[in-house]
């Protein structure tokens, strides 16, 4: 089961909450379902340097709250701020609403398992060995505190005639116990062979309840209202 039932999605309102807070029926779930793709989108399309890890959002009745988690705000943000304005107004455009972007640095880039695929992903794009990029990432996440990490590569790995799968791992990794923390990415390398997945799991201990994770680290917070 562990294989087949995603890490994040298995575990929500236990020890991780939902990244689209709100709630709608009918046609309006469909509408608003939607308007987060086109969200998303836009943000990811402005900041594809930016190292973004998840965008969280949540909706009031006349407010839309944006939370970018990346690792390097300052891309985001731009120069006195004129990036993440911009950014504010086109999607106060989109959604007919106030928009309030918040801006969270992580601090920790090699425990976040979104950005170690991506990473990896373009160290691939690169020609850098499969083998070596993934040593190197299991590495440092054992060096950050992480309990465990595993990176899955699969695709036609170094030039290969025929497709296959390579993983290496660290530490453990308990995918079917629901009180573990299992951040999970993923991310695709384009290469000349074609395209190459790439699977991250990282394991960071185990708790009970998703919002002792906002108490445990303070991040740096850049609001645009």
């Amino acid at each position: 089961m562990g294989r087949k039932v995603h890490p994040i999605g298995f575990r929500l309102k236990i020890n991780r909450n939902w990244d689209a807070r709100w709630y709608a029926e009918g046609a309006r779930y469909r509408e608003l379902l939607m308007e987060d793709f086109r969200i998303r989108q836009l943000i990811e399309a402005r900041g594809p340097r930016a190292s973004i890890s998840r965008i969280e959002i949540e909706r009031y009745p006349n407010q839309l709250l944006v939370t970018i988690w990346t690792a390097k705000p300052g891309i985001i943000i731009g120069r006195r701020g004129e990036s993440v304005k911009q950014l504010r107004q086109d999607l106060e455009s989109i959604t007919g609403k106030k928009v309030r972007i918040e801006v969270e640095e992580i601090k920790k880039p090699d425990l976040d398992a979104k950005l170690v695929a991506e990473n990896i992903a373009g160290q691939l794009e690169r020609r850098i060995g499969h083998s070596r990029a993934m040593k190197r990432a299991v590495t440092q996440a054992m060096r950050q505190g992480a309990k465990g990490i595993k990176i899955l590569t699969s695709g036609r790995l170094a030039g290969a005639e025929m497709a296959r799968r390579e993983w290496q791992m660290a530490g453990r990794v308990p995918r079917n116990t629901l009180r573990a923390v299992i951040d999970y990415g993923t991310a695709e390398a384009l290469t000349t062979y074609g395209r190459i997945g790439v699977k991250v799991w990282i394991y960071k201990g185990d708790r009970m309840g998703y919002e002792e994770e906002e108490q445990e680290e303070p991040t740096d917070v850049y609001v645009s209202q």
